[in-house]
């Protein structure tokens, strides 16, 4: 018989999605689905859009991370001006990306996962979010609020504005920063720093009471893409691509501006967000992980002392290569560590307040790719052009979109485990099946849900496709 209970917490992923669990005849667990019940459609509707405009435009895309789609869709119209931007202008665009990083980790890590993390998997709902968190432990949680306004406050003393920010163009940027704008971003330093190490350090000690977590939420062999430098450091703007196979440790490197030779994209029947994958493996072999975790396997060392003790640290207790999707979290924060290192170094460079901060040109190309590291992974933006520089065609390759294949195999990985009566679904499984999506910090709209109620959907199948559980929020 179906069944519908109504749990009412606060939901902490971005969008709206159902998960459902298919069980065998034995009824026991099969198989369970993430679903992606949107659809957006700016791909199309960007279609006849001056290539000037795409900046603007697709930052709109995302209100969590504007910053990401501004600067990709900026260095795809560097591609077909076929011009090498000032560098400053490079400098500054890395300072916004680099804040952009810093206050993505910090939303995801201290407002939406250490919920679960400090309270508990299997605590009650109405205490399992922010306030929850913030009546638990007011200096902890107001860290994360401050570590996160770091961020945004670099972000808008750039580009004007916190959320889609009107400032990266094609050819370079609108302006540079002030000195007052840099004083106080340096004076903030010291204190996001501390909350950055501490965060950190809580999840350290917490972690190894998560360990059959760790073991389920899709922990598996497989592959890694990320941006790496040429000495093949971590990177976030430019490089080259590094696929990483965790069963042989062999690395392949990619070119960025030639994905179409071998990324390919599925569509299933039953999701709207689509999967991609590595043509030469074919699908779903060819399905890798992009986004920290993946960044942090993927190169030799970050390049900033704090963060690569931290690299190392977590490589002495786990492996050279970390294959559990739990462990997204600790990238998050080695990573919120390395970008503060790199904002202080850019702060400190005296070329930030060279000019000029663009360079001009009208169109010599007729099609270009901007790539560049959005804080949940690696970002296409693919536009074709015709001779007055008019959209024709638009191809977008979101991070979120690369882990959907991890995503999904990760939710069976957690069904399996923790799913044992199907007819009668306990809120803390409930919880870690959302919380195993939520390791990936995905963004499925693109719109600002960060603190809300997301309709999620759990559905539980016989072998015979009736719905033999239900629990909705």
């Amino acid at each position: 018989m179906s069944r519908l209970i109504v749990i009412d917490p606060v939901t902490r992923i971005e969008g709206h999605a159902k998960i459902t669990v298919d069980l065998d005849e034995q009824g026991q667990v099969q198989r369970a689905r993430f679903h992606v019940a949107e659809f957006r459609g700016f791909e199309k509707f960007c279609q006849g859009r001056p290539v000037w405009e795409m900046p603007s435009l697709t930052g709109r895309i995302c209100g969590i991370c504007p910053v990401s789609h501004l600067l990709a869709s900026a260095k795809a119209g560097d591609a077909i001006l076929a011009v090498q931007i000032p560098p400053a202008a490079e400098k500054l665009r890395r300072l916004m990306n680099l804040a952009q990083i810093v206050q993505s980790h910090a939303l995801s890590f201290f407002h939406l996962s250490s919920p679960d993390l400090l309270l508990g998997m299997d605590s009650p709902p109405p205490q399992r979010n922010l306030v929850g968190l913030l009546a638990h432990d007011k200096e902890f949680a107001r860290g994360g609020i401050r570590l996160r306004q770091f961020g945004q406050m670099l972000i808008e003393a750039l580009g004007g504005k916190k959320i889609h920010p009107a400032w990266a163009v094609a050819g370079g940027v609108r302006a540079g920063l002030s000195q007052a704008d840099r004083e106080a971003a340096l004076a903030r330093l010291p204190e996001s720093m501390a909350v950055a190490e501490e965060g950190l350090k809580r999840f350290r000690e917490v972690l190894p009471s998560f360990q059959s977590e760790c073991d389920s939420f899709g922990d598996f062999p497989g592959l890694f893409l990320g941006l790496v430098d040429a000495q093949g450091n971590w990177e976030h703007y430019n490089g080259q691509l590094s696929l990483l196979d965790s069963r042989t440790g062999q690395s392949t490197a990619l070119d960025p501006s030639s994905y179409r030779d071998w990324l390919d994209e599925v569509i299933e029947d039953w999701n709207y967000l689509k999967f991609p994958y590595y043509q030469p493996l074919g699908y779903p072999e060819g399905c890798y992980r992009v986004g920290p975790l993946a960044r942090l396997n993927v190169c030799q060392r970050i390049g900033t002392p704090r963060a690569d003790a931290l690299l190392e640290e977590m490589r002495q207790r786990v492996g050279r290569i970390a294959t559990s999707s739990f462990l997204y979290h600790e990238a998050r924060l080695i990573e919120i560590v390395a970008g503060l290192e790199q904002i202080e170094r850019l702060l400190d460079d005296p070329q930030l307040d060279a000019t000029p901060l663009r360079a001009r040109a009208s169109i010599n190309r007729l099609r270009g790719v901007g790539c560049s590291e959005a804080p949940r992974g690696t970002l296409f933006h693919d536009y074709e052009v015709d001779e007055n520089g008019l959209i024709t065609r638009l191809n977008l390759v979101i991070a979120t979109g690369q882990n959907n294949a991890a995503m999904n195999r990760t939710v069976t990985e957690v069904a399996k485990r923790f799913l044992t009566d199907p007819e009668n679904i306990q809120e803390g499984v409930l919880n870690r099946l959302e919380a195993s999506i939520r390791a990936f910090d995905p963004c499925l709209s693109c719109s600002t849900h960060a603190y809300g109620k997301m309709p999620l959907l759990v559905q539980v199948r016989d072998a015979l496709g009736q719905v033999v559980g239900q629990v909705a929020r």
